[in-house]
């Protein structure tokens, strides 16, 4: 089986490499090009939040959306960038939230 491959910072990538990782720290502008790589690589891709931010909304939906490889959104260590708030945008979605 395929290890995993997480995209991040470097301190949240050393305990993802101990825990049997691979890792990537994409630079400014490479977020895009780092996530296609990784997803024809692994079936699981982990992707921060700060590495998600660089990369367009519409490539980010496409890629969380698809069956396979598997990508995920993770909290990076600094938490400069915060998750969404699925729940706020799950309620506004089914007319909870006005």
């Amino acid at each position: 089986m395929t290890a995993p491959i997480y995209l991040g910072d470097e301190i949240s990538a050393a305990g993802y490499r101990l825990a049997g990782a691979l890792v990537r720290t994409p630079g400014a502008g490479e977020e895009a090009a780092t996530l296609q790589w990784a997803c024809s690589q692994a079936p699981l891709v982990l992707v921060s939040a700060a590495v998600a931010a660089g990369i367009h909304d519409a490539v980010m939906r496409e890629r969380l959306s698809a069956l396979a490889p598997l990508v995920l959104l993770v909290p990076d260590a600094q938490g400069v960038v915060p998750l969404p708030d699925l729940a706020a945008r799950l309620r506004g979605q089914l007319g909870l939230e006005a």
